[in-house]
């Protein structure tokens, strides 16, 4: 601990160590040290020569604040006292608490006047030393220290990280590539770059066999992903997901698969990182990809730009796009409802396309009411009016707008629809039921379950019923688990009954 090694008299020590542990940095006894009458001066002085830059740094704060001098006043002073020969700790002290601050050593130094200019370019004259002493610590056996010692080096020498670990690994074996490809991911991660982006980047001819060689690290990690981004637990697939977004381009592959993911939240994370991937904003990835006539390849971006600020603007505009064909249209037109902007008037916003000629711009405008809640003005007349659409499209829409709002009133038109020629529809009331229905449906979801041709309406009609209850739904459930020739109906009916307290 370095607080024994620099603090020697014993009621100093007493008082000052005991703070390490729940300060939680190397450096948080100098800080209890500073706050003593009179600051101790030979501690300081030890702590000047500790190896770790953390204590060095905070011994010279200290120091500065004992003798009532600028912190970057103090480090300017130590650079310019110490012989050229053996100031090698000093300079990298500075170049690394310039670093650190985000700024370069001379811009870091110029607040102490004309002292601060000339420890600034004697910490330049080290520069050499410096690098060196960095690129070691970049293949050191903690990642934490490697990440700092890269961020630190390439701030020092202006350069990107990328560059930074390009020049180190001329001198180093291929066998270590690992070590110091881990601490640019880290790098990318904090500056919300990618690994990927980076290197090309730096992509040159005479990098391409050292570029060649960290990508191939990042395949190798990739690969052993695979197992995560295809697991049943969508919360395991996510992290897996948002673990791909600091490689960039390298991982295009994985994020386009994770667009046709079930969980939405899931394809919104690809869509935001394949977005990243290629350097532009969310809403330009995403008007590319609205080009294409396929509904479900425009959703992941659609769903992304829910979140966006400026959503409304693009959702509208989308809807409005006549050159775009009328499922993405549609499709834009339902995503209002995730959109927090412009819910005062959503209902007169969406006004127009309620009345389209053509059904899916019905049905998207019925989906953006489902943000508002029944006591908005227009909402229930517009159910009502969707209810009785000839379209299927709308009047699926329409209940799941129902089952949204929870509108348990709404419970004997869904019910109705369970008898109508369209198994769309039928399912769909069926899920309305699972939230709306009561014990008076019991019996028509029951029949459905029986005798619906359609193995996705039983499926809806047995999870309704598990949600309902009743000794009619108990019966109806126990039947379907013995006898449907699906079988996930006899799987989703098991489930049901379980929930219902029957068999385990």
């Amino acid at each position: 601990m370095s607080c024994q090694r620099h603090v020697v008299d014993p009621a100093q020590r007493a008082r000052t160590c005991k703070s390490c542990l729940p300060g939680g940095r190397v450096d948080s006894w100098v800080q209890s040290l500073a706050g003593q009458r009179p600051i101790p001066r030979a501690p300081l002085v030890s702590a000047m020569k500790d190896p770790d830059w953390r204590v060095r740094w905070a011994a010279v704060r200290a120091d500065a604040r004992r003798q009532g001098i600028t912190d970057r006043r103090a480090l300017a002073d130590w650079v310019l006292a110490a012989p050229v020969s053996s100031n090698l700790e000093a300079c990298l002290t500075a170049a690394r608490a310039a670093a650190e601050s985000g700024a370069s050593s001379a811009n870091f130094l110029r607040a102490a006047g004309l002292r601060g200019a000339n420890a600034a370019a004697r910490v330049w004259g080290r520069r050499a030393a410096i690098r060196e002493a960095l690129e070691l610590e970049l293949y050191a056996e903690d990642l934490a220290v490697r990440s700092a010692a890269l961020a630190h080096l390439a701030a020092f020498l202006g350069r990107t990280p990328a560059r930074v670990v390009l020049d180190a690994m001329a001198t180093r074996p291929e066998r270590v590539d690992a070590v110091s490809a881990s601490a640019l991911k880290v790098v990318a991660g904090r500056g919300r770059t990618s690994v990927g982006r980076m290197l090309l980047e730096e992509a040159r001819p005479a990098e391409e066999a050292r570029i060649n060689r960290l990508f191939a690290v990042y395949s190798r990690e990739l690969e052993g992903m695979q197992p995560e981004l295809t697991v049943a637990d969508p919360l395991q697939r996510r992290r897996a997901v948002a673990s791909l977004r600091v490689y960039g381009p390298l991982a295009t592959r994985e994020l386009e698969r994770a667009l046709g993911d079930s969980d939405r939240w899931i394809r919104r994370d690809a869509a935001r990182a394949l977005a990243d991937a290629e350097g532009v904003p969310l809403r330009a990835a995403a008007e590319r990809r609205l080009t294409s006539s396929d509904a479900a390849r425009a959703r992941p971006w659609l769903e992304a730009m829910a979140r966006e600020k400026g959503c409304l603007a693009f959702f509208m505009a989308t809807a409005r796009d006549t050159a775009l064909a009328a499922s993405v249209r549609g499709a834009a037109l339902a995503q209002l409802a995730d959109c927090g902007e412009g819910a005062r008037d959503r209902v007169a916003s969406v006004e127009p396309f309620l009345t389209e000629t053509q059904p899916l711009l019905r049905a998207g405008a019925v989906r953006a009411l489902g943000g508002l809640t029944t006591r908005h003005p227009g909402v229930p007349e517009a159910t009502a009016r969707a209810l009785r659409d000839g379209a299927p499209e709308v009047v699926s829409a329409a209940l799941e707008l129902l089952a949204a709002q929870r509108q348990t009133s709404w419970g004997d038109e869904a019910a109705v629809l369970l008898e109508s020629d369209h198994a769309s529809v039928r399912a769909a009331a069926a899920e309305a039921l699972e939230q709306i229905g009561r014990a008076s449906h019991v019996k028509a979801l029951a029949g459905c379950l029986r005798e619906d041709a359609e193995a996705p309406v039983r499926v809806a009609a047995a999870m309704a019923l598990g949600r309902i209850g009743g000794a009619q739904a108990a019966a109806a459930l126990s039947d379907a688990a013995a006898r449907d020739p699906d079988a996930h109906v006899k799987h989703v009916s098991r489930e049901a009954l379980l929930r219902l307290g029957f068999g385990q």
